[in-house]
Parts: structure tokens; C-alpha cells; sequence
């Protein structure tokens, strides 16, 4: 058995092995060469597993184009009937092997369809490329619910209590280290536990502005009739289309419905921009946060598994 990375050659089995093994794996087709052609996927952050020149097993992993390594695994795929769990190990961890140790720390996402644990294949291959990860180390899990928002669902009533401004990077750091503290958010402590509030929100603000391609000029600061800083807002977008990308109340104003303004400030902006549909991702345990979406009129369509290395 060899592994090696995957070349223009290739392309006819993997656009065979995406195409026939889409259960629990991201990738179309479509999003396949569409990806491969912006920089999202790669060749030297795909790999092979390969008996006697035959390729037996392919993962394909997902990133930010410019960026040196790739940030989640997207799908993993096998042929045959044997157990595909060592062979994906094994790609895994070739991957892992050349990380900088002080890079970011990957992910594997997955993209289910809710109630989804209910449909044994999907169950059944979900579990198989969780034993893989498992088996590589990314053992802490984040079930993600997925919300949706689409004109004809109405837009909420914006706020009349809140103002929203502008504000520099250095603003936004601050912003992200104060709403941190209490945070519900399982990626946010993940973040914090692992390079202290200041490192963390400073990644924060270069990782949104890195891997989404939203306008940088729609991110606000929320103030309340008196000027006091209530919270922000992270309208953006990324390669699928506008998404809320994150929004904050400071701690000390919790608790008087103000993710309501800052969420219906940044459904009206991206409608502004002509927005079909706006998505956007809570942890199961954000239950401020999911009530927050249903009360402005987002629909929970989907989940997203995550699967990290835990903290440390």
C-alpha cells in the first residue's frame, strides 16, 4: 500500500467516486470541479491510497485558497467491500503528519439532512469515517443545527432600539475577546482553552475575513439609544452564499432580546444585497441562539457534525 497525493491523471476515478458514494461526503460533482478550479480543493491536499497503481481509498479535504494547509476533510471514499476504516486512517494522518505543529487544528465536517440518525446507510457511513477520524485523533464532537431564511419567509421587523456602525479590526478583536466570556458557543471555548481570549479573537476576525468571502464593509457595531456598546453583527458569505456569520451580545446586556436586533439587522442587510436565502450554523446547546433564528423566521433544515481534536 502507497499514499501519495492526487494528480490531473486521477480525475476520471475521483469524479466516479464522488459522483457514486455521495452518503455522508460533502462533495457533488458540481461542487467538485467548482472547488478544484477556486482553490478550495487541491491536489496536494487530496490523497490516495494506492495498491498495485490502482487507487483504493480518497480523501479530499477543503481550505482556503492562498492559505498553506487545508482546514477540514470534506469526504473520504473507498473502493471495494473491505473495511475502508484503516486505509482512511491512514490518509488522515498523512495529512496531520505535515501540519505545523502551531497550525490552525483540523476539522472534519459533515452536512446531514436532519434525522438523519433515523436513515440507517447514512447512519451506518457516517459511523465508518468517525471510527477513521477517531482512530487519527479528532475524537471531541459538535453537532451543529442549520437554519435557513428565505424571502418569502418574511423579514424580521428591524430594530428601533439599536443603531448599527461601522468599526475597525482592533474594535472587533476587543468585541470578540469580551463576548467570549459565557460564550455557548463550542468552537468559540475550543478556541479560547487553546490560545487564550486575545490569540483566539484575533483569529476570530483573520478567519472571517479569510474563509468567507463576504464584503468586509458589512460588519457592525451595535449601540443602544444612550451610545452604550450592546453587541455586533457579521454579515458575510461564503462559496454557497450569504450567511450570518457571527453575532454577539456583550455579557453584561444579556438577556433583554437583543440577539433579536442584531439578528434581524443582518437579515435586512444581506437582503439588501439580493439575498435568495441566508444560512447559518448554532451549536445544539446555543438554545438562546436556535430560538433566536426560529423567532426570525429562520427554518432548521439541516445539522452539521464536527469533529476536532478535544481540548487540551
Amino acid at each position: 500500500m502507497s499514499i501519495r497525493n492526487t494528480v490531473e491523471a486521477d480525475l476520471d476515478t475521483i469524479h466516479t467516486l464522488v459522483e457514486q458514494q455521495p452518503l455522508a461526503n460533502n462533495a457533488t460533482l458540481d461542487r467538485y470541479r467548482e472547488s478544484l478550479v477556486s482553490g478550495h480543493y487541491r491536489h496536494e491536499w487530496s490523497w490516495v491510497v494506492e495498491e498495485n497503481g490502482v487507487i483504493q481509498a480518497l480523501a479530499v479535504w477543503w481550505g482556503v485558497p492562498g492559505q498553506e494547509r487545508p482546514f477540514s476533510i470534506d469526504g473520504l471514499y473507498f473502493v471495494g467491500d473491505g473495511d475502508p476504516v484503516p486505509s482512511w486512517t491512514a490518509l488522515i494522518e498523512q495529512e496531520l503528519q505535515i501540519r505545523p505543529a502551531d497550525g490552525e487544528p483540523a476539522e472534519y465536517h459533515f452536512l446531514l439532512d436532519s434525522g438523519w440518525e433515523s436513515e440507517p446507510a447514512v447512519a451506518g457511513a457516517v459511523e465508518l469515517r468517525m471510527r477513521a477520524a477517531a482512530a487519527a485523533g479528532l475524537t471531541a464532537i459538535t453537532d451543529r443545527l442549520r437554519y435557513e431564511w428565505q424571502p418569502t419567509d418574511g423579514l424580521p421587523q428591524r430594530s428601533t432600539r439599536l443603531r448599527f456602525e461601522p468599526a475597525d479590526d482592533e474594535a472587533f478583536v476587543t468585541m470578540f475577546m469580551r463576548v467570549s466570556e459565557g460564550s455557548l458557543d463550542a468552537s468559540t471555548a475550543r478556541d479560547v482553552a487553546r490560545l487564550g481570549a486575545e490569540a483566539a479573537a484575533r483569529e476570530e476576525v483573520e478567519l472571517y475575513q479569510t474563509m468567507l468571502v463576504g464584503d468586509r464593509a458589512w460588519w457592525r457595531f451595535a449601540y443602544d439609544a444612550e451610545g452604550k456598546l450592546i453587541g455586533f453583527a457579521i454579515p458575510s458569505k461564503n462559496n454557497g452564499g450569504p450567511v450570518v456569520g457571527y453575532l454577539g451580545v456583550l455579557p453584561e446586556h444579556r438577556g433583554h432580546g437583543y440577539i433579536d436586533d442584531i439578528l434581524a439587522e443582518i437579515t435586512h442587510l444581506l437582503a439588501e444585497t439580493g439575498a435568495e436565502r441566508i444560512r447559518a450554523d448554532t451549536d445544539f446547546g446555543n438554545v438562546p441562539m436556535a430560538k433566536a433564528f426560529e423567532r426570525g423566521g429562520y427554518r432548521n433544515f439541516a445539522v452539521r457534525r464536527v469533529l476536532s481534536f478535544p481540548e487540551e
